[in-house]
């Protein structure tokens, strides 16, 4: 596995202020966040000082009941074509559910949702994760999430699933360990068990991130200093195996340049300190192949039934149902804790298409988050945020809730003008563009 180094997570907002940060050897991008044709370019100077770019898929939904969609693989290809990139990672998490394997409406949670660490779902996962392996260009790493819920009835724990799906699949992982303490909290899980029981040959680099706790609940916010709990998770995971590469993520409330620089060096004298214990050979062995499987693995590694991935649909589906539909929770789970997932789910739509489409913030002022967060009780995701934006647009001016009649002009010029296949201010060019082909097809 290439050494990878020191990293940051870049985004558009720190971008200047990465270019110049010092000790940085590679940066992590966010894959639907570029397009390949039109590389930012800052990522291009980056690459072109020798600096790595490794795009970070969200949208997949690897552990979804569905196969993943060879759309969205071969955009996840095209760019890491683009970024010259030398391996690719995604999640291990769900973010769709319905659809034709439950026969019910489509619904999109916005959010990476934990999987059931069942024997059903691990053969989907690892079914899944061949399909996006034949798919891509490059080696793939797979990431473990936080997570606010638990799933009743599981078979495994992290570690354990974890292991399983790199000795059947060859997959490496990306091991968060903001995510272990995150679930430390949320889920009670023990964070040294997990390294225990991890494959640690498997580890392709290791995210560290910030967030906080509020009301016993741990939100991975991403948005906040790294704490030292984080810390010594990653001076543990570095005591057992020296990591190929460590990357900061953030993504809100980006501080300066100079405290990032200082959570950098953090990240550093934390791997320092663990010292890389008698694992640090490990890593040299790459993951586990399939010449390494167990019999009982080798029996496990086929397509599981259409009934399995059935089954987990209809779990799925309940379970996001009630985190975005308002459906009754299903048996087993923690309604206290479903609650506060969907509160958060709400929040995060508020928040995404507030960036997707800036002006109904600025056109509804204070009043665009109550007014959107009713909306959405009622209003699943359905096809992304953009389309959620409109819909949420629509929503205001067919309901009646915008009675002052300058904002309810304002909210419908905004629809009008990108409800379209293309922009009004755009349209006449479009026609014209039209007229003039039509003249010189007829020459």
């Amino acid at each position: 596995m290439e050494r990878l180094g020191t990293g940051i997570g870049w985004r558009p907002e720190i971008a200047d202020a990465v270019e110049r940060m010092p000790g940085i050897d590679w940066v992590e991008v966010v894959a639907e966040n570029v397009c390949p044709g039109h590389l930012p370019e800052s990522l291009r100077r980056l690459r072109e000082r020798g600096v790595t770019v490794v795009p970070h898929g969200v949208s997949l939904g690897l552990g979804g009941a569905e196969r993943p969609d060879a759309g969205r693989l071969a955009a996840l290809a095209e760019r890491v074509e683009a970024l010259r990139a030398p391996l690719v990672t995604e999640h291990i998490a769900f973010v769709r559910a319905g659809g034709p394997l439950t026969a019910s409406p489509r619904l999109e949670a916005g959010h990476l949702l934990p999987v059931p660490r069942t024997r059903d779902a691990l053969d989907v996962l690892c079914e899944n994760i061949r399909i996006a392996q034949d798919a891509l260009p490059v080696p793939l790493a797979v990431e473990n999430i936080a997570a606010l819920i638990s799933w009743p009835g599981e078979e495994m724990t992290e570690g354990q699933f974890l292991y399983d799906l790199a000795d059947r699949t060859g997959v490496r992982l990306l091991i968060d360990v903001a995510n272990l303490h995150t679930n430390h909290v949320n889920r009670a899980e023990d964070p040294a068990e997990a390294l225990a029981e991890l494959p640690l040959e498997a580890l392709a680099y290791v995210h560290v991130a910030g967030g906080f706790e509020r009301d016993g609940v741990w939100h991975d916010s991403h948005a906040h200093p790294v704490p030292q709990p984080v810390l010594d998770i990653l001076t543990d995971l570095a005591s057992r195996v020296s990591p190929p590469g460590v990357l900061l993520e953030r993504d809100e409330n980006f501080p300066e340049p100079g405290e990032l620089e200082g959570e950098l060096r953090s990240i550093r004298d934390a791997v320092e300190k663990g010292g890389g214990g008698a694992g640090r050979a490990m890593i040299s062995q790459g993951p586990p192949s399939s010449a390494g499987r167990t019999a009982s693995s080798e029996r496990s590694a086929g397509a599981p039934a259409e009934v399995t991935r059935q089954r987990l649909a209809l779990a799925q589906t309940a379970l996001l149902s009630a985190l975005v539909a308002g459906t009754p929770a299903p048996e087993g789970f923690d309604r206290v804790r479903l609650g506060v997932q969907a509160r958060a789910l709400a929040g995060k739509r508020a928040d995404v298409v507030a960036k997707v489409a800036p002006e109904l913030p600025l056109i509804l002022g204070a009043g665009y988050r109550p007014a959107f967060l009713t909306y959405a009780q009622g209003s699943p995701m359905t096809d992304g945020y953009r389309r959620d934006a409109l819909t949420f647009a629509e929503h205001l001016l067919l309901g009646g809730a915008l009675t002052e009649a300058r904002t309810r002009r304002q909210v419908r010029e905004w629809w009008l003008e990108r409800s379209g296949p293309a922009p009004r201010s755009r349209r006449p060019a479009v026609r014209l563009a039209r007229a003039t082909r039509k003249v010189l097809l007829r020459r």
